[in-house]
């Protein structure tokens, strides 16, 4: 399973906020590159970058950051908020992205969507499901949706996509322990899926679970900023498989 760390951009600084809520902003950090150079400083080879002033503006906002991040280290970029056009998944690629993810534009437009799955592949685009009682919210979180999280994911497997990041919202920033129960299920009703847990990982002994339920990767924000779970722990992990 990949490990992943989470940057979370807001205003150029490194920030986590609890449920999606902008009020709830907490500065971790002035310097993103200082805090990837840190994860790749312990064997982290991935990275997911979320532009929150994208996601809140409908465009793409801190690609100066993805860009300097991409060019300094070696990390595996995947960068989302606010994509919603086919210039903004220019700027993220051009400006170093790996892959990027797509939610919100999923839901409103998914032709659009669509079309950047045929055009870039299904190994660059990453569908970001994210829930609020089961259902898919959109919006930086901002707007829910009617949209049932497992029938939205198995309509976009039907499309091609491979990588689902999924979010319970509920439990994002919270330190409670992530969704195992929504993941089994979704990897039970899904076939192809390579399924990206986030939201709610509190401490270290929840990755191998993760591991064990069959998700390819976990994201992992707040626990490593509040020193739940510590880069050496990670560090430790990766080597190990």
């Amino acid at each position: 399973m990949r490990i992943i760390p989470a940057i979370d951009i807001i205003e150029g600084k490194c920030v986590r906020l609890s449920k999606g809520d902008y009020n709830t902003k907490k500065i971790y950090n002035e310097n993103p590159l200082e805090v990837a150079k840190s994860f790749q400083d312990h064997g982290i080879e991935h990275l997911h970058l979320v532009d929150l002033d994208g996601a809140k503006s409908s465009h793409i906002v801190n690609h100066k950051i993805l860009e300097q991040i991409a060019t300094k280290t070696k990390l595996k970029v995947d960068f989302g908020g606010g994509l919603k056009s086919d210039k903004d998944l220019e700027i993220a690629f051009e400006s170093g992205a790996n892959q990027i993810t797509g939610g919100s534009i999923a839901v409103k437009n998914p032709e659009i969507f669509q079309s950047w799955l045929q055009k870039f592949g299904s190994e660059k685009i990453i569908l970001g499901a994210d829930a609020k009682n089961r259902k898919i919210a959109v919006s930086g979180w901002l707007e829910d949706s009617d949209k049932e999280i497992i029938p939205f994911i198995q309509n976009f497997e039907e499309k091609g996509v491979k990588y689902v990041i999924c979010t319970d919202i509920s439990k994002d920033g919270m330190l409670e322990g992530p969704s195992f129960q929504l993941y089994e299920e979704i990897l039970s009703e899904t076939k192809n899926i390579n399924l990206i847990a986030s939201g709610g990982i509190s401490e270290f002994d929840e990755l191998p679970k993760l591991a064990e339920l069959g998700c390819e990767g976990v994201i992992i924000g707040k626990a490593i900023y509040e020193n739940r779970i510590s880069l050496k722990q990670l560090e430790e992990y990766i080597l190990k498989f």
